[in-house]
């Protein structure tokens, strides 16, 4: 349980909160832990999700089906990763499915519980917190978004890349998803994919094997996700 204590209080969503504080929380409000086989659905599309999810071990990915039914991924996350925190919320049913990519545990946390802090402060902290980690969000959205709405598939991958590189803070990384699935991420065809990141390999632009990748010229990458 300590190191779920810890685990937990790296998170976005009980980050400044005790270890006492953490552990009376997470009594009061319910939270429950949950085992899940691979395969597992967490949460399944198009019926309601009213808890929040995090991470304790193991790997969950949540997919959204395009208009031709076609899987399109949404995000892949390991232990400390929070899901749930969007969809809890909403009157309409989950758009997307979560299952779990590996065996893997889960707290799962009555969304109404955290919306209604129990007058203490650890309670305010992780309500501010929550509203915190839906904005943060939010803007990762909007700059998936910005993504699909490049012209040429170079730029989307200079981009993306780019993004991918700030949040690991080095220009030497892996990406959470294999080229299939990143081909689905950039709404692009597998071999057009795979052909584009050959060619930029060859330009001197990045070096890759599977997920990882090395920048050699970010700043031609810049010039080309424009």
């Amino acid at each position: 349980m300590q190191n779920d204590v810890t685990l937990l209080q790296s998170t976005a969503l009980f980050s400044g909160l005790s270890e006492e504080d953490l552990t009376g929380l997470l009594a009061r409000i319910g939270a429950a832990r949950r085992s899940y086989n691979r395969g597992a659905a967490l949460v399944q599309a198009g019926a309601p999700s009213h808890s929040v999810g995090v991470i304790l071990s193991g790997r969950i990915e949540a997919v959204r089906r395009a208009p031709d039914g076609s899987p399109l991924p949404i995000t892949r996350m390991g232990p400390g990763g929070i899901f749930g925190d969007v969809l809890g919320g909403s009157s309409l049913y989950s758009p997307v499915t979560v299952t779990a990519v590996t065996p893997c545990e889960v707290l799962l946390i009555p969304y109404e519980r955290l919306l209604c802090p129990d007058g203490t402060a650890a309670g305010q902290q992780v309500l501010q917190n929550l509203v915190r980690t839906i904005s943060d969000k939010y803007f990762l959205l909007a700059r998936r978004v910005d993504l699909l709405l490049l012209r040429s598939l170079r730029a989307k991958v200079s981009a993306y890349l780019l993004s991918e590189a700030d949040r690991a803070g080095q220009l030497t990384f892996r990406i959470p998803f294999t080229r299939a699935q990143l081909a689905d991420y950039l709404n692009c065809d597998r071999s057009a994919l795979s052909r584009e990141l050959g060619r930029m390999q060859r330009e001197g632009l990045l070096d890759t094997y599977r997920s990882s990748f090395k920048l050699r010229d970010p700043d031609a990458l810049r010039r080309l996700s424009q």
